[in-house]
């Protein structure tokens, strides 16, 4: 694991001074293709047709050439179930985030138990496909354990807390990217002033639960990155604008009491009917959180196609659009180090499930269709990685 460890602090001048990087990946034996740079500005990339676009490289590879990472979100039954969906992901990705496998839910079977099986065998897949791994996530206010509501108090919650984060980073440490250690803490509607969600840790330990989990995780492995990762953070409106404000206003004061936490996550679950995107006030997010001297990743994103046209192209053409809108503002930001998509094909979303079609259709919001072939968002997230000017 020598090679994969020296590049998450090395060759920091690519993306800016003490900057994460994985320049020094590419010095040291990659097999990603090189590409020529581009010096068109960003926004002719709307002029572009995706349909012409050249498909010889892969995601991964063309974000290997900008100095990004890209990847998807997977569960390991799906990898050892499909090999034709197994196949894609090696080919497409340059790193994995469990989808599922990391939660508490499934690591805990008992209190008293940790079963990390499933996650060990997404950690082989990365390993043999030379591929980066994300954790996801150390604490969520969902997917605990049924045990968790009857056996966790006030007096025991501190410890629960910081065993599982010390067990589960120290298994993996040395070998994970990066982990999202707190996942959805904001929601300004619970009526708080510091904007913080009623979750269950806030409610047996305080804010302080977030310090807790960051400075753990930090301890169990010193070289990850740490990352805070929520959702509803995008779109221009006053409920989205209280969401990042209160976001700005946590990193802001872990950030004043030394907590090391070194990115933000924007999950980026995005909606193909909406049109109150603004690229300027997403722009000035993520400048505001690198002002903080923290990087950013992309790290759920998918497009949801639930109240779009039933024709087919129709469809796939609006969710490219908005690929294309989104990862043009983000990628702008020198400090946007990898995106993610929240699954790599339509054959396994979770949106089928939560965000189905009223006319019965199946969803589109993923880069490959059901019988994993490229569509148009493939083609758009392609070209906005591509013509990204090097930082």
């Amino acid at each position: 694991m020598a090679k994969r460890r020296t590049f998450l602090y090395g060759a920091a001048g690519a993306l800016g001074a003490g900057a994460f990087s994985w320049l020094a990946a590419q010095q040291d034996g990659c097999t990603a293709q090189q590409m020529h740079e581009s010096e068109q500005e960003l926004a002719a990339i709307r002029n572009r047709s995706f349909d012409d676009d050249d498909e010889r490289d892969s995601l991964g590879d063309r974000a290997t050439a900008k100095g990004l990472l890209y990847g998807a979100a997977v569960m390991s039954n799906k990898l050892s179930s499909d090999a034709d969906f197994a196949a894609c992901v090696a080919r497409e990705c340059n790193i994995l985030v469990a989808e599922n496998d990391l939660k508490w839910k499934a690591l805990r079977p008992a209190p008293d138990q940790f079963d990390f099986s499933r996650g060990d065998r997404l950690l082989d897949f990365t390993q043999c496909h030379d591929m980066q791994f994300r954790g996801h996530t150390l604490v969520w206010h969902n997917g605990l354990p049924d045990w968790f509501e009857n056996t966790v108090t006030d007096d025991n919650a501190e410890q629960f807390l910081q065993t599982h984060i010390q067990t589960v980073v120290s298994h993996y440490a040395g070998k994970l990217h990066s982990w999202d250690v707190v996942n959805e803490a904001i929601l300004p509607e619970h009526g708080r002033r510091n904007g913080l969600r009623r979750t269950p840790w806030l409610e047996l330990l305080g804010e302080s639960y977030i310090d807790i989990a960051f400075e753990t995780a930090a301890q169990a492995d010193p070289d990850a990155m740490l990352v805070y990762n929520d959702y509803g953070i995008d779109y221009d409106t006053s409920q989205e604008e209280r969401k990042r404000t209160a976001v700005l206003e946590l990193l802001s004061r872990l950030k004043s009491r030394g907590v090391p936490i070194h990115a933000l996550g924007l999950q980026a679950h995005l909606r193909g009917d909406l049109t109150h995107f603004n690229p300027d006030k997403l722009r000035s997010f993520i400048q505001d959180a690198a002002n903080m001297g923290l990087k950013v990743l992309v790290t759920e994103l998918d497009v949801s196609d639930r109240y779009l046209p039933r024709d087919i192209d129709t469809r796939d053409r609006q969710v490219a659009e908005v690929y294309e809108a989104y990862l043009t503002a983000a990628l702008a930001e020198p400090s946007v180090i990898a995106v993610l998509t929240w699954g790599l094909s339509d054959r396994y979303t979770w949106l089928s499930r939560f965000q189905p079609r009223s006319d019965g259709g199946s969803v589109r919001p993923l880069p490959l269709d059901e019988q994993l072939q490229r569509k148009r968002a493939w083609r758009a997230i392609a070209a906005t990685i591509t013509h990204r000017l090097n930082p």
